[in-house]
């Protein structure tokens, strides 16, 4: 085949996987998203598997992988499982928690509503939760796609131990390509075509998500100054077809009996509440059975070897949390100062958004090893024995600090527009804005953003701490890191401890979430959900 329409179609069949499986992964989140909501069981159950598996980076349900779609199902169907299954665990997560808490911020006066009309299952989704949970949606898109093709170079061809398993896509085709550098950059430019075109796509979807789905909103932000007719009556315009108006309209033509309607909203909850119960202890006792099985089938020396690890373990774990934690600042102030300015600024968005976007959806493995060898000379005479370590801190920053930064972009954008007259009849500075009003209304979207940022950062970190030949004879390593540990572990095919590392992270990161996502995401709906300051007024 002509390799020009070969690179074409490859770059097509890679884009349309990661767009399927975003989608799937949305419209899946809307009913675990309704059913955490109704139950503290399958909530406590759901966060805790969500916060896990999105700190797991990708490569490490290579196990699974190989155990359930290569070797059980084989041949090519069971490579693009596979596939699909990285692809999906790549974009997934971070948009189902981005439902979860958009679904747990509903304004407490809008549920009210829905619950005294008697909507049922299917029409508070569609007249309440969806609609509301659009703008999270489309604040997480560009990072779900993004880690979609951040990943599609180890997503279409996976690598354990001496073997290789392919299925179509451009990352197979770069794989294929190494050696050839003409193809390699004609698959690189076609690449980029495709990258832009999805990213204007949800770029336009993105600005009618907020101007329809937010509450009240002018989106996009403009300046204010004096009365501008056009602009009020196109405010005018969005509210009336905005969901959240239609639904207050049902409140008034409602003349139910208050009793019967307790009675059976009574009901109702007691059923999902049986029904949730049934479908968390459906999921503890496979997690169950899955860890009993893997108990009983590891011998005992094999545990022996794997407990004389855990202390390395664990302080592999530590090292790797401190770099976490430096991408999350350096990501935190870029999201609040860059973001802000943006959101506010029409023509400074319509330039830096677009770049960004661009930049954060093309795959940094694929490009990042020329920006190491171009800047090494540089960056080594500055940092010197400690250039790795930036250069790991670099790839972990690039792979993740999209998620704060869009979801707190988006926060601002979504800020009713009632905040925005108060700010300016208050002649408000910028850091007053930022300390009592733009922070606190943006809170929900910083919290899941913030989260998404710590979890994504372990795939960049597994990256980058051990790439050999990551450019000629240049390698990149660090020499201590949990993720180096199971990289270096299922390249030499010792899964039973890349497992067993996963396994105690897992526990770790179960841990966190706890103590950290839901508590935050319980105080963000108590005190800093922005629109029912507008009911409150």
């Amino acid at each position: 085949m002509n390799p020009y329409l070969l690179i074409f179609l490859a770059t097509g069949a890679t884009t349309i996987r990661v767009l399927g499986l975003t989608l799937l992964s949305i419209v899946t989140g809307w009913f675990l998203a309704y059913g955490a909501i109704k139950s503290k069981y399958f909530e406590n159950i759901y966060i805790s598997v969500i916060e896990v598996f999105e700190s797991v980076p990708v490569i490490s349900f290579f196990p699974i992988v190989l155990v359930i779609f290569i070797t059980r199902i084989g041949g090519p169907l069971g490579v693009e499982l596979a596939a699909d299954f990285l692809v999906f665990t790549a974009v997934v997560w971070n948009i189902w928690m981005a439902e979860y808490q958009a679904f747990k911020t509903v304004p407490r006066e809008m549920e009210e509503v829905v619950d005294n009309i008697d909507l049922g299952f299917f029409g508070k989704l569609s007249k309440l939760y969806i609609p509301f949970s659009i703008p999270r949606i489309a604040a997480n898109l560009f990072p779900s796609v993004s880690d979609g093709f951040f990943y599609i170079t180890v997503s279409e061809v996976i690598e354990v131990g001496t073997h290789t398993y392919q299925t179509f896509g451009i990352g197979t085709l770069l794989t294929d390509f190494s050696n050839n550098i003409f193809l390699t950059e004609m698959s690189l430019l076609v690449m980029s075509f495709f990258v832009i075109a999805t990213i204007a796509i949800l770029r336009e979807y993105t600005k009618r998500a907020v101007a329809r789905y937010t509450l009240d909103t002018d989106a996009p932000i403009i300046r204010r100054g004096r009365l501008n007719t056009r602009q009020t009556s196109r405010i005018a315009s969005v509210i009336s077809k905005n969901p959240f108006s239609r639904l207050s309209s049902y409140y008034r033509y409602q003349n139910l009996d208050i009793e019967e309607k307790f009675e059976k909203l009574e009901k109702k909850k007691k059923y999902y509440r049986y029904v949730y119960i049934a479908i968390g202890l459906f999921i503890l006792i496979l997690l169950l059975y899955g860890s009993a099985s893997l108990i009983i089938s590891v011998k005992a020396d094999q545990w022996f070897y794997l407990f004389s690890k855990t202390p390395e373990i664990i302080i592999y774990l530590a090292y790797d949390y401190a770099r976490v934690a430096t991408i999350l600042l350096i990501s935190l102030a870029i999201a609040i100062f860059l973001g802000y300015y943006l959101a506010v600024n029409k023509r400074a968005e319509s330039v830096g958004i677009p770049i960004i976007q661009t930049l954060s959806a093309y795959p940094a493995p694929i490009y990042f090893p020329f920006v190491f060898i171009f800047t090494l000379p540089f960056i080594s005479k500055f940092f010197g024995p400690y250039t790795d370590e930036f250069y790991v801190l670099a790839i972990g920053f690039i792979s993740t600090f999209y998620y704060v930064f869009y979801s707190f972009w988006m926060g601002v954008k979504a800020l009713p527009s009632e905040y925005w007259e108060l700010m300016k009849n208050m002649n408000m500075g910028y850091f007053k804005k930022m300390r009592y009003i733009i922070i606190p209304a943006a809170f929900p979207y910083l919290i899941s953003g913030i989260s998404s940022t710590i979890n994504s950062a372990w795939g960049g970190l597994m990256i980058g701490e051990y790439w050999p030949n990551i450019y000629g004879d240049k390698s990149l390593y660090v020499h201590t890191g949990l993720m180096k540990l199971i990289d270096v572990a299922t390249a030499n095919g010792n899964i039973e401890l890349a497992a067993w590392a996963s396994f105690i992270f897992s526990i770790v990161v179960v841990i966190y979430s706890i103590l950290f996502t839901r508590k935050m995401m319980d105080l963000a709906r108590k005190k800093y959900v922005a629109e029912e300051g507008i009911y409150a007024a």
